[in-house]
């Protein structure tokens, strides 16, 4: 499960480096990390009705990992060779079986741990840290690999991840709990139903699945929008989300601005994540000292983090930025340059370690909102509906910034920057007329 989602983490940074490096402008990769993830949005409900109704769940998740690992391998293959247009068609096609590296895994840790609540509980915390684990150790992966042999060759390696899951996969347990649903058939009446009864049992079955996801879908987006809490807090985490899209396309360009690679960028992305893991540490450790009654203020924990998240984007900014007035002037030759912008990248590293800093509690407290907000008999459909429009926001935002980056990462970031403060604006809008009704 690490090594999937570890890959999964490596798949969007390497296709960045690897447009990068074929074409010498982010657009390419921009647009093929746009693609990869907003089908996202439309694969998840379906793949979970289906997973939800085989009787071996694990055999499923295999197929969609090596569906994955195979539409990663031909974009890879395809970058520099064939027409862009074709790529972004068949990374969006790819992408509709990304979902199975996330909640496709995570719906199966019942089957796994058993009937057992303590069992469940451990087994879930344990999922959780994969995704913190897989976060940090992708980008980082990709930036080593990146700048050894390339980013095609972090494509690959990101493959070989995704196919090191397939055993595992496979060997998940069966789903014993429906046989009582499927009604008994002597040997001689199941012989003989005829074809169009066959036919017509599995359109109507699927139909009614089609039906069911579509009721979910709206169920979950009747709550969210017919909530103001559930609303701002889902507005604002859509808005934000755009802007995180922009500093992942960015980052890798950022890094070849400032030290002529672009596999030192995507390490950025590594620092980000290893500050969100300690920024989310820190916040578990002063919520366990603190007393039961009191609650921890997530509504404000929405309202800072943001900040910080648009902070850090603008200290990077101001690194390219510096960067591009130093390098553009210069008459030192090459050797001059180097020592010029060498202190800039490190100014990155630290705006990426606050990006991180705020990401980190921001996913907490917003995930503690909707646990807080949400009916508990539509709370799952809520944090569905939620995250597939996060993705969705993150792939407009990752496509905006292609076009921007090809400028120069600066202009990428401070659209980012810009982009978290109105974030901030919509979740403190929220706070400021409750308290506003408290005073009156």
């Amino acid at each position: 499960m690490v090594a999937a989602r570890t890959g999964d983490e490596m798949s969007g940074p390497a296709l960045l480096v690897a447009g990068l490096a074929a074409t010498g402008s982010p657009l390419l990769g921009a647009s093929l990390l746009a693609g990869l993830t907003v089908s996202a949005a439309v694969g998840g409900p379906l793949l979970g009705v289906l997973l939800d109704r085989a009787r071996r769940p694990g055999r499923l998740l295999a197929w969609c990992l090596l569906g994955y690992a195979t539409g990663l391998l031909l974009v890879a293959a395809g970058v520099g060779r064939v027409p862009g247009t074709a790529l972004v068609a068949l990374a969006m096609v790819t992408g509709l079986a990304g979902p199975a590296l996330t909640g496709g895994w995570t719906g199966q840790l019942p089957l796994v741990s058993g009937p057992d609540r303590q069992r469940l509980a451990r087994a879930t915390a344990l999922d959780a840290m994969t995704y913190n684990v897989a976060g940090l150790a992708g980008p980082a992966a990709v930036g080593v690999v990146a700048a050894m042999a390339g980013g095609t060759t972090a494509v690959l390696v990101s493959v070989a991840l995704l196919l090191s899951a397939l055993p595992t996969a496979w060997a998940l347990p069966t789903r014993d709990d429906r046989a009582h649903d499927r009604p008994a058939h002597d040997g001689p009446v199941c012989e003989g139903l005829t074809r169009e009864r066959r036919r017509a049992g599995l359109l109507a079955s699927t139909a009614r699945a089609g039906r069911e996801v579509v009721g979910e879908v709206v169920a979950g987006v009747r709550v969210v929008l017919g909530n103001r809490v559930l609303w701002r807090a889902t507005a604002g985490s859509m808005i934000s989300c755009a802007g995180t899209g922009m500093f992942v396309v960015s980052a890798p360009v950022l890094g070849l601005e400032l030290s002529g690679d672009s596999g030192r960028g995507t390490l950025l992305l590594a620092v980000t994540a290893a500050a969100g893991l300690a920024a989310n540490g820190l916040l578990a450790w002063r919520g366990g000292s603190r007393r039961r009654k009191a609650t921890p203020p997530w509504d404000a924990t929405l309202v800072w983090a943001t900040a910080l998240v648009g902070a850090g984007m603008a200290v990077a900014a101001v690194a390219g930025l510096v960067g591009m007035s130093v390098v553009e002037p210069s008459v030192e030759g090459p050797s001059g340059i180097g020592a010029a912008v060498a202190g800039l990248y490190w100014v990155a590293v630290a705006g990426a370690g606050l990006v991180g800093v705020g990401e980190g509690p921001q996913l907490t407290a917003l995930f503690a909102v909707r646990q807080r907000e949400a009916p508990a008999g539509l709370r799952s459909q809520v944090f569905t509906t939620g995250a597939s429009l996060k993705i969705t926001s993150f792939a407009v935002g990752s496509a905006l910034a292609g076009p921007l980056s090809a400028h120069s990462a600066a202009a990428a970031l401070l659209a980012g920057a810009v982009t978290q403060l109105v974030a901030v604006c919509v979740l403190a809008h929220r706070r400021a007329r409750r308290a506003s009704a408290e005073s009156r």
